[in-house]
């Protein structure tokens, strides 16, 4: 491969050639929860998740790109904003890549990010707020989608009460499309984010199987107000059956009784968008 003698390429750090390299053995660490709890640090994979990123100025530490991909142009402009930014652009080899890589997509562009404090006391939200509230979801993926609605349908913002999965999982990030980037976000426990809505006035509406559930279209969602969704097998605890929580129910007409959360959180935000919008 020809030599590169650009401004560009003097920014890269010499190419990382062994599999046991402790940056290398670090990063792959960031796959695990605990892992990212312990560097503080978590993986975005790919070009669009980490245009996304950078867009949203998001603090990125090192950039490792595919050795082959230095002349990539996408790639190449990638690197010259997050180096821009303060990170580190690190090639490696194929084998090395292929470690580090996710998955069967491979773009030959990863990076690690910084954590970032998300509190219920930074949220900054539009007004009329509309907020999606999810307690203890356990898939990524379906955090991922669930955010991807939410950014489509306009939402304010989502705060994540008690979930099993946290949202810098790199399922996550990815389908959410890097839109988790974008949103305001907030994590607490689901005393917290109860108390902190109350606090703030807002309209409380819980998606769950309850006798005494409104059909969702037959709810005003031009308050301001929040979106509750619950785990996957068990839906929402009962800490939300307090009184100024009103329970709303998507109708189902087949055998199943319920939605996929991130569907049913797609339905929920896109009425709200009507309502709001129409």
């Amino acid at each position: 491969m020809n030599q590169d003698h650009s401004p560009l390429s003097h920014s890269y750090a010499p190419t990382i050639r062994s599999l046991q390299n402790p940056r290398v053995k670090k990063a792959v660490k960031l796959r695990t929860r605990s892992g990212r709890r312990d560097q503080a640090r978590f993986l975005i994979d790919g070009i669009r998740e980490i245009s996304r990123a950078l867009a949203e100025g998001w603090p990125l530490e090192t950039i490792f790109l595919l050795e082959t991909n230095q002349q990539e142009s996408t790639c190449r402009k990638l690197c010259e904003e997050a180096i821009a930014g303060g990170a580190t652009i690190q090639p490696v080899t194929d084998p090395v890549f292929a470690k580090l890589a996710f998955g069967e997509r491979n773009e030959g562009i990863l990076a690690v990010a910084m954590m970032q404090a998300r509190n219920l006391k930074d949220l900054t939200i539009a007004d009329p707020p509309l907020l999606g509230i999810l307690e203890q979801v356990e898939k990524p993926g379906n955090l991922g989608a669930v955010a991807r609605s939410a950014d489509g349908a306009g939402v304010s913002g989502l705060i994540f009460a008690d979930c099993v999965t946290d949202w810098t999982n790199p399922n996550a990030i990815r389908a959410s499309m890097g839109t988790l980037f974008r949103l305001p976000l907030a994590t607490a426990t689901t005393a917290e984010t109860l108390t902190w809505l109350q606090d703030h006035r807002f309209q409380i509406w819980a998606a769950r199987l309850d006798s005494q559930a409104v059909p969702y279209h037959q709810i005003d969602f031009r308050q301001p107000g929040a979106i509750v969704l619950g785990n996957e097998a068990q839906g929402l605890s009962e800490r939300w059956s307090v009184p100024g929580v009103t329970s709303i129910q998507i109708p189902m007409k087949g055998i199943a009784d319920s939605l996929n959360v991130s569907t049913a959180a797609a339905v929920l935000f896109y009425e709200a968008w009507r309502q709001r919008n129409c």
